[in-house]
């Protein structure tokens, strides 16, 4: 990453030079600095003026604390209804408040930046005088309250300042002194004093008859007495032993979200969440700890309500979530075995409970628009660049232009473009033609209730949410029922059911072929969208041009509309045999239902006019079921010793049919895809059915000494289809250690240390996500012409291995969970290392077998990082609260192992070159091409001949000194993947009102721009890139771009690091602003009722010169990321919102 950030177009450029230890540091010293009190004597020197005259005494203080920028405390008794009257011309606060008070018998002092007011023990009687031009008269009537003193003490008996005192459902309160001393008058002795303090837990205590109340405030351990869901049951989080994250359910609901991953990206440290697409309904992409195989899957497990592997858990409504856990290292993974290498990610659902029925309603609109138009060439500039090609094409193709090769169109031929002075007709911005404002609506409706013995809940949505991309959409059904109910005493029956159905009209296909978004680049800008008399304008009609579509056009002619029914059901039976001994059965299931209706038309040049328009369906049936039972045990003995045990068996299977039937040569473009019958061309259809298979037995046992000392181990012993017939059984153990050692004698007088645990683990974990047949022998068909007639064929496509078995994945954790000043601030620090061994790779075999290449487990790639996750309660007053979060991680991915001879692997993709490299010691996502130094210069017509180059083509670094340029001369250019994350969150609350904002920082990563390489050599075929504009000429030889020229003369497209660019980024991730309103309004009764505004990416910083440097393309799998080949633009959004509960 260069020295420099930069704004967005009309921001201001900002000087940024990060390294994590500097941006750590300067977070965590500014968030600890409001981690106790603090105390000062700067607020009572700041200067008012004020002037007020026959005000309350009430009302002069609140003014002056807006002047002052200052609180203050202060009980009833002691301001009533005195008057007064006094002038200040920039006085200090300390003098005004000496010449207001001091009359009226009133001390102050400042404590915790409040001003707390009290009074003297012999009422001053002298008047006031002028100071800093100051005067004051005042009235003073009599009055007498029930006055409470007290002590408020830490656990050592240490007196505890700041802490809030007020008298419970009024507004009197006040602060305890520096000693931890306070006063307050209190209506009479039926009041109730409620104590609260940061760190500290709440305590409310009843006055009665008594004048003197001592109190001692115990920490606030509700953060380690948090139960977090774990595989197969819940645990204390001061009793985990592994690395887990969660996040609860209300926490989710702080932001926008309408799938898992926007609500999770940047909570958690070592979560990575990118975003594919940004056409709506498209699924992030999530990553967990690192990039741990090369061509098996890299998405996490998700387990929905005990549903293991849900296939698109992000049909999930977000505002249905209970809570969310990520299980990243062996110990947490291990009890899910074969698929628990990516990490897991369990989500429990919202269930009723016993009591009044509670309603909720939550609703968005949003306003969506680009965040960034890249901008292309004007019509002149086009006609400019257009000119300048053929121009120079004697110059680089002196052959081809003196066999006529090279003849440009005369303006004067093409009146329907052109006015009689050659000057353009038109002046059409693509872009804005085809990235439009638009608008999105979000519903959800929940009821939730039960008795004593039986629960319930009902929960609706609607989401519909319009794509940037002219006519793409997202829409979003949803609804799920849980039901909960004790039978007997003994026994306890449930179940929940989800149904999604989700519909999506998909202009990008992400294919980067001659879809919307290249088009939208490489249209001309002298055509119309649409003439006069309605025919579109076309690449072709200007002769010479490459023949895309109008991609206005295909917007609106080309179909492909995917609707998605997924089902998804558990039900469950809890028999308990004993308070310690329970036992529960679960099955569960998921159906899918999906297809993809495809339809372009008949006049689509270059898509679909030469077939006279093409369409196609493709249908997707799925099935899964499961069904697990498992014994729990727990028992307490003596108070010292805590035993857990899990043991359980389980079955997995998973089914699905897919068909595609298709056709060509419609006679109209009215039926499309609605009857392929249409079609006189049917293409042969095709079909597949697969499926798969686990059974599995897991055990894990717990123990726990005097909440000090914790063991954990876990086994799962997995058997899988997908294997071979020699390896399909496989064992995956995990132990896990944790000392709480500020449970420790030794550590119990260190007051500001809240909570100290230290963990490690060990284990392996496995990845069964392969194609279901890699192990078996396959045999394919194909036809032939024999005798020109059209033969089907069988032949052996590929070769089967009894042996291939499961990559394998050991990792160590090493941890340490931390709480400060009495928790006000917790540290959570994970060091991981894991290697993934026997990865599959397609090794090569003798061609005198038939086949290239057999799958073998010959590979091998290590991940290893550091994770640290910040919370900290900064401020919490009656009025105000303010708490950070920081979530920081690192990844550093190496390969190990390639094959027998650990041999390059260029992954591609095909369409770009070789853009990626495999090799043993660098990272996967590696990008490999030539470096570019630029363009030759007049001055080295030499150098560049000996190249076989002329003056304006690019220069090349020769890296091996032959005298050419091949693939000899490439070399590592960049990286996929970033060195580092951050995530820092802000969450204000001040009243009725509440501020969030969460910055994302991604650094040390490269993005590949192809999108900008492919259209700056379009010159006289295409439109090009802006970027052209600053070519090569006589007067500008310094450039890094070649000189204009057709691109049929000579233009060398190679990959090289001009293409590669600094992909690192600052982001505003979310910002949303709220007020929550009465809760009472009229005769109508509210439990919450709130609004707000948000804003999503609302800032960008970065050097990148695309659409956006999160560059992950759609077709990429995990060896190609960051790659933008005409990419979809990333959107901003800004919402106004509403929640009621009732």
């Amino acid at each position: 990453m260069s020295n420099q950030f930069y704004a967005p177009p009309g921001g201001h450029a900002l000087p940024l030079r990060l390294t994590f230890v500097q941006l750590l540091l300067v977070m965590v010293l500014s968030s600890a600095s409001f981690a106790g009190p603090r105390y000062g004597q700067d607020e009572l020197s700041r200067k008012v003026a004020l002037k007020v005259e026959n005000v309350t005494l009430r009302d002069a203080l609140l003014r002056i604390e807006k002047k002052a920028n200052i609180k203050f405390v202060f009980s009833s008794r002691i301001i009533q209804e005195q008057r007064v009257s006094f002038q200040t011309q920039g006085g200090r606060l300390a003098e005004v408040l000496d010449q207001l008070l001091k009359p009226l018998g009133i001390s102050y002092e400042l404590v915790d930046n409040q001003i707390v007011l009290s009074k003297k023990e012999t009422a001053a009687t002298e008047t006031a005088t002028p100071v800093a031009e100051q005067t004051a008269s005042v009235k003073r009537p009599q009055a007498v309250a029930f006055t409470v003193r007290g002590v408020v003490k830490e656990a050592n008996g240490s007196g505890l300042p700041g802490v809030n005192v007020v008298e419970k459902g009024t507004s009197r309160g006040t602060n305890t002194d520096a000693n931890g001393a306070f006063q307050l008058d209190v209506t009479d002795g039926n009041a109730t004093l409620v104590f609260s303090s940061i760190g500290y837990a709440k305590q409310e205590v009843a006055v009665g008859n008594r004048s003197t109340i001592d109190v001692t405030m115990e920490s606030d351990n509700r953060n380690l007495d948090e139960v977090v869901v774990i595989g197969y049951g819940t645990v204390r989080k001061s009793d985990l032993t592994g690395s887990v994250g969660a996040i609860k359910g209300e926490k989710l609901l702080d932001r926008q979200a309408t799938n898992i991953g926007q609500a999770l990206q940047g909570r958690l440290p070592g979560v990575d969440v990118a975003v594919m697409s940004s056409a709506p309904g498209y699924q992030p992409r999530v990553r967990i700890r690192g990039v741990g195989s090369i061509n098996s899957s890299l998405e996490p497990l998700y387990v929905v309500d005990g549903i293991i592997g849900v296939t698109n858990a992000n049909l999930i409504n977000p505002n249905d979530i209970e809570s969310l856990e990520v299980l990243k290292d062996a110990s947490a993974t291990a009890i899910y075995g074969a698929r628990g290498a990516n990490g897991v990610i369990i989500i429990t659902t919202k269930r009723g409970k016993s009591g009044a029925t509670q309603v909720s309603y939550d609703t968005w609109g949003s306003y969506i628009t680009p965040a960034k138009y890249l901008g292309t060439l004007s019509a002149d500039e086009f006609m400019a660049v257009y000119n300048k090609a053929y121009d120079n094409a004697q110059k680089y193709d002196p052959e081809g232009f003196a066999d006529g090769k090279y003849v440009r169109n005369d303006p004067k031929n093409f009146p329907n473009l052109f006015d009689a002075n050659g000057r353009p007709l038109y002046n059409t911005d693509w872009e804005r033609e085809v990235y439009k404002p638009t608008w999105a609506q979000n519903h959800e409706l929940g009821v939730r209730g039960g008795t004593e013995k039986t629960s319930y809940s009902l929960s609706l949505g609607y989401t519909d949410q319009g794509g940037l991309m002219l006519n793409s959409w997202f829409k979003r059904y949803s609804a799920k029922f849980t039901l909960d109910t004790d039978v007997k005493k003994w026994l306890k029956l449930g179940g929940s059911m989800f149904l999604n159905r989700t519909n999506q009209r998909e202009v990008d296909d992400a294919s980067g072929g001659l879809n919307v978004p290249r088009m939208v680049m490489e249209a001309i800008p002298i055509l119309p969208t649409q003439y006069p008399d309605g025919s579109w304008g076309r690449n072709k009609d200007w002769p010479g041009m490459e023949g895309g579509e109008n991609p206005v056009r295909i917007a609106n002619q080309r179909l492909r509309i995917n609707p998605k029914n997924q089902m998804l059901g558990q039900i469950y039976s809890l028999l308990t045999f004993s308070p310690e001994l329970t036992l529960r059965s679960n099955f569960g299931y998921e159906l899918k239902f999906e297809k993809n209706n495809f339809y372009s038309g008949r006049d689509l040049n270059a898509l679909s006019a030469d077939q006279k328009g093409t369409a196609d369906i493709w249908s997707n049936q799925e099935y899964y079921w499961q069904f697990e039972n498992y014994l729990n045990y727990n028992k307490t003995i003596n108070s010292d010793h805590t035993i857990s045990a899990l043991a359980g068996l389980s079955w997995q299977k998973r089914s699905w049919e897919r068909y595609l039937a298709a056709a060509q040569n419609f006679i109209d473009d009215f039926w499309g895809y609605h009857n392929l019958g249409v079609g006189t061309s049917l293409q042969k259809p095709s079909s597949e059915d697969q499926e798969w298979s686990l059974n599995s037995y897991f055990a894990r046992l717990n123990y726990n000494f005097k909440d000090r000392y914790l063991v954990t181990f876990t086994g799962r012993y997995d058997g899988a289809s997908k294997f071979g017939a020699n390896n399909k059984y496989a064992f995956f153990p995990s132990a896990a250690i944790a000392w709480n050692v500020s449970q420790e004698e030794f550590l119990k007088s260190v007051s500001w240390l809240s909570n100290l645990k230290l963990r490690a683990s060990y284990g392996k974990t496995g990845n069964q996500e392969i194609g279901q047949y890699r192990s078996q022998q396959f045999l394919g068909t194909g036809d032939v012409l024999l005798g020109g007639v059209r033969q089907t064929g069988i032949w052996q496509s590929s070769f089967g291995n009894p042996d291939l078995r499961w990559e394998f994945t050991n990792q160590l954790d090493i941890g340490a969970d931390i709480g400060l000043l009495n928790n006000r601030l917790d540290l959570t620090i994970d060091y991981y290392h894991k290697i993934t061994k026997d990865l599959l790779l397609d090794a090569p075999i003798p061609w005198s077998t038939g086949l290239a290449v057999v799958t073998q487990n010959i590979g091998s790639v290590e991940n290893k990082g550091l994770e640290i996750g910040i919370n900290s309660r900064n401020v919490a007053t009656n009025n105000f609260s303010w708490t950070t979060n920081l979530a920081f991680s690192t990844n550093k991915n190496k390969i190990l192992k390639l094959g027998v001879n650990n041999d390059d692997i260029f992954p591609g993709p095909w369409f770009l070159g070789q853009t990626n490299i495999l090799r043993v010691g660098q990272p996967i996502g590696t990008f490999w091409g030539r470096k570019r130094l630029g363009t030759f210069s007049t001055a080295e017509a030499d150098l560049a001949a000996k190249y076989n180059r002329l003056p304006g083509d690019i220069k090349w670094a020769d890296l091996n000194n032959d005298g050419k340029i091949d693939g000899s001369d490439e070399t590592i250019i960049g990286r996929a993947y970033p060195k580092w994350n951050l995530n820092v969150g802000n969450t204000f609350q001040f009243g009725k009102f509440d501020l969030s904002f969460d910055i994302r920082f991604v650094m040390g990563v490269n993005t590949v721009n192809a999108t900008k390489h492919s259209v700056e050599d379009r010159q006289a075929i295409a439109s090009s890139s802006r970027t052209v504009l600053g070519a090569w000429t006589p007067e500008n030889q310094n450039s890094m771009i070649a000189e204009i020229r057709h691109y049929n003369a000579g233009y060398d497209t190679a990959m090289d690091d001009w293409w590669v660019e600094d992909g690192s980024f600052i982001r505003g991730q979310n910002l949303v602003f709220g007020y929550s309103l009465p809760n009472k309004i009229g005769k109508l009764n509210f439990q919450r009722l709130r609004v707000y505004a948000s804003a999503q990416n609302f800032f960008l910083i970065s050097d990148y010169s695309g659409y956006d440097p999160e560059a992950l393309t759609a077709f990429g799998g995990p060896l190609i990321q960051n790659i933008e080949f005409f990419q979809y633009p990333r959107p901003r959004t800004f919402s106004l919102g509403l929640n009621v509960q009732f």
